[in-house]
C-alpha cells in the first residue's frame, strides 16, 4: 500500500519572518501566502491567501515582545487555518510567552502559562514545537503533543569554537541565573566540561522586572 505524502506548508506572523523563511529555505519549501492588517479600532486581520485544504502546516510564531501581539496574532491565524480544512496544524513558537508565569507565588494569582496553553488548543493547534521552556512541565498544560527541543547542543559547539583560548586554559563557568534553571544550565556545563554557578537572587513582588541578588554560589573569578 503506498501512502501519499501531505503537502507540507509553512506560515508566518510578524513575529519573526526572517526565522520563518529561513526554517522554509532549509526544508527547500515556499513559504505561504498569507495576509496580515489592521482594523481601524487596531484590531487585527489575517487572510489565508492560498488553499490549504488537507495539508500539513507549520506555523512559525515565537510569541516574544510585543507578546499579546504576536501570541493573538498566532491565535487568529490557527483559527484561520482550521476553518480553512488544514489537515494537521503544527505551531512552531521557539519562545513561549508567558511561560515563567507557570505556577502561583502568592495568593490569588493566575498560572497564566495554562490559560496560554488553553487558549492556543482552543484555537486549534494539533501539535506544539518549542524550545528550552523555562519549565518543563509545562508541557503538562497541554493535551496536545508537544516537542520540547534543545538548543544546548547548538549552542555548545559555537562557545567552543570561539571561546578556544578560555577553553584551554579552563577558565569557562556556566551560570543559572536563578535555582530554577540550575538543571538546564548544569546540562550546559556537562556539555562544555565547564563549572557550574548559581545566582541566588530574591525577586521583588512589589516591582515588576526587579530582582536583588543576594549571592553567586561558586567560583567564576577570572571566568568567562
Amino acid at each position: 500500500m503506498v501512502t501519499q505524502l501531505r503537502q507540507m506548508k509553512i506560515f508566518t506572523g510578524s513575529a519573526h519572518p526572517a526565522f520563518a523563511q529561513k526554517v522554509a529555505d532549509s526544508l527547500g519549501v515556499p513559504m505561504a501566502s498569507s495576509k496580515l492588517f489592521r482594523f481601524s479600532d487596531g484590531e487585527i486581520g489575517l487572510s489565508i491567501e492560498e488553499s490549504v485544504r488537507g495539508a500539513d502546516v507549520y506555523v512559525v510564531q515565537p510569541t516574544s515582545e510585543p507578546v499579546n501581539e504576536n501570541l493573538m496574532e498566532l491565535l487568529i491565524m490557527i483559527d484561520a487555518l482550521r476553518r480553512a480544512s488544514a489537515y494537521r496544524i503544527n505551531v512552531v513558537t521557539p519562545y513561549f510567552g508567558y511561560a515563567r508565569q507557570d505556577r502561583k507565588t502568592k495568593a490569588r494569582e493566575p498560572i497564566t502559562s495554562k490559560l496560554v496553553a488553553n487558549l492556543i488548543e482552543k484555537a486549534g493547534a494539533d501539535r506544539l514545537v518549542v524550545a528550552d521552556l523555562h519549565a518543563g512541565q509545562i508541557q503538562g498544560f497541554f493535551d496536545r503533543p508537544v516537542d520540547h527541543l534543545t538548543g544546548i547542543p547548538l549552542l555548545a559547539s559555537y562557545f567552543k569554537e570561539n571561546l578556544r583560548e578560555a577553553f584551554e586554559q579552563q577558565k569557562i563557568a556556566v551560570i543559572s541565573p536563578d535555582i530554577g534553571g540550575v538543571v538546564r544550565a548544569r546540562r550546559f556545563a556537562v556539555k562544555l566540561n565547564a563549572d557550574l554557578a548559581i545566582v541566588d537572587k530574591r525577586r521583588s513582588h512589589e516591582v515588576a522586572n526587579f530582582c536583588e541578588v543576594m549571592e553567586i554560589i561558586g567560583d567564576v573569578r577570572g571566568k568567562v
